[in-house]
């Protein structure tokens, strides 16, 4: 230990700061955070306790660190850095690091400032972004800050400052061909898995879509979980940008390139929690949607009940916030409210949505007419904001899948990314574990729960496992006898599988009514049958 006076390693400290020398040891463990553990004696001679920070450096480089103690994993005069600080500190291998103590960032209090349901100035919101890119803060603070976007949202003022912050503190990628288009979806309806052809649809068209997309939150399987089981989605900024000029489309993991880099970081702390904070959606998506550079955005907000949006003024909420965040950006944004009372297709899963998206490209006879109608409508309004059609685009987008354009161009998409441009639906694989559930009645089925649904496909093992799975039988309206199956799940692990199991008996998804939902008997024998009109799939 020593008490250097002004500088040491070339850093100036504050005059009596302790400082310790450690021999590194590399701790082999992943953590969003920058963590250090320390022996209890070496903890305690620095003045320091578990969760607090101190500053880990070498004449080159410096990160804050959260302080871990252990009494057996580390001796005295060792410093176990997990691989992130590791990676950070010691990139050429140094055998040796300096720590000393260091103050609590101005961040704290500026969660807990946000937490009390104050307003954010722009100062203090980019100094919490900069101190999330700079894992300055611990999961906790973040977790803290995530709570406190779920019960006290930002403003729009908030919302445009925190874009501007989350762009600001990553990278962008600057085309030479525009205009560029983008398209978002909410999510919240499981088995959303248009992207995949919304973008080959709109490249088909020859416009430029350079899609960036985020891995599931709380769903069953994000765009890029989907995509990943076709191709590679983590690619480098140059990459997106030569396929994008050239094949006209991409379909890449946000997270793989330093773009809004403060988004993968609060996502990591939203997904044990499944939340996503209404201010947080909008800035996060308009930070990609900036940091790639789009001109014209189209948000695709799913709407109804046991989804992100279950009802209609929440989503015109959206919208016209979405809407107004892009005037104040320099984006054209539109909106389009969609129908998300029950799944969207009948496959749920990274591979299971990745098949059907296959199917559907190809025209398989047992193809989701859901999907297909969505995406051509979504398609449609984009190639409508492009110019390239005129009223017409859903049938425009609808010519595109039917002549085989729309396939052939995301087969290109496909092999530029580094997969297979050859594969078909059938090529696919789920799980080789399957589970049938089957009604317990005769009847029809009126009711989905989209919530329950993801429950049991995230059970089984989604979206990590890209086999796990679930396709659905049966749909709302459908005709369903006693025995038939309504559901089956996939997985590849057992114990994931007989989890599931236990989740479907707790969530049961699927609500089987007769067509008589009750009989009241009166002085004369009748009973009046109600007529409903079931949307199928």
């Amino acid at each position: 230990m020593t008490s250097p006076g002004n500088t040491w390693r070339g850093f100036e400290f504050r005059q009596g700061d302790v400082i310790g020398m450690y021999k590194v040891k590399k701790i082999s463990i992943d953590a969003g955070e920058h963590t250090v553990i320390l022996s209890e004696k070496d903890a305690k001679d620095l003045g320091v306790r578990s969760l607090d920070r101190v500053r880990v450096f070498t004449k080159e480089r410096t990160v804050t660190a959260i302080v871990e103690t252990s009494k057996e994993m580390i001796v005295e005069g060792e410093a176990g850095l997990l691989c992130a600080t590791y990676d950070a500190v010691c990139p050429n291998g140094e055998k040796e690091v300096d720590i000393l103590p260091a103050e609590r960032p101005e961040s704290v209090d500026i969660i807990k400032k946000k937490l009390e349901g104050s307003i954010l100035t722009p100062g203090e919101i980019r100094t919490l972004v900069k101190d999330m890119v700079n894992h300055n803060l611990s999961d906790i603070e973040l977790t803290a800050y995530v709570v406190a976007n779920q019960v006290k949202p930002m403003n729009l003022d908030e919302i445009t400052e925190l874009t501007k912050a989350m762009v600001e503190t990553g990278d962008t990628i600057e085309f030479d061909k525009r205009p560029l288009f983008d398209f978002h979806s909410i999510g919240g309806a499981p088995g959303n898995k248009i992207t995949m052809l919304v973008v080959p649809i709109v490249a088909a068209a020859g416009l430029y879509i350079p899609k960036t997309c985020s891995r599931a939150i709380s769903s069953a399987g994000g765009t890029a979980d989907i995509f990943e089981v076709l191709c590679n989605v983590n690619q480098p900024k140059e990459k997106i940008k030569s396929i994008t000029e050239t094949v006209g489309g991409v379909i890449v993991w946000g997270g793989s390139v330093n773009m809004a880099p403060a988004d993968d970081i609060i996502i990591r702390v939203e997904y044990p929690l499944s939340i996503d904070p209404y201010s947080q959606v909008i800035a996060s998506v308009m930070a990609k949607k900036k940091a790639v550079g789009a001109d014209y955005f189209l948000l695709d907000i799913p709407t109804g009940p046991n989804t992100k949006v279950p009802d209609m003024k929440l989503a015109r909420s959206y919208a016209h916030d979405f809407i107004e965040v892009g005037r104040r950006l320099g984006m054209k944004v539109e909106a389009a409210i969609t129908y998300g009372g029950q799944p969207i297709g009948r496959y749920i899963g990274p591979a299971a949505e990745a098949k059907e998206a296959l199917m559907v490209l190809e025209g398989k006879g047992d193809r989701s007419t859901s999907v297909l109608e969505k995406a051509t409508a979504m398609a449609g309004l984009i190639l409508e904001m492009g110019g390239v059609a005129h009223g017409n685009g859903k049938q425009m987008a609808r010519d595109s899948v039917s002549s085989g354009k729309a396939l052939g161009k995301l087969r290109e998409i496909i092999a530029a990314q580094g997969g297979n441009p050859d594969v078909k639906s059938e090529d696919v694989p789920m799980g080789h574990l399957k589970m049938d559930i089957v009604s317990q009645t005769d009847g029809y089925v009126t009711a989905i729960n989209n919530k329950y649904i993801v429950k049991i496909v995230r059970a089984a093992g989604a979206p990590k496992d890209k086999g796990a799975g679930m396709v659905l039988e049966k749909k709302r309206g459908h005709k369903v006898e006693k025995g038939e199956v309504l559901f089956s799940v996939f997985s590849d692990n057992q114990r994931k599988l007989d989890m599931a199991k236990v989740v479907a008996r707790r969530f049961d998804p699927m609500t089987v009514e007769g067509i008589v939902l009750e009989h009241i008997p009166g002085n004369s024998r009748g009973v009046e049958i109600i007529n409903v009109e079931y949307q199928q799939d």
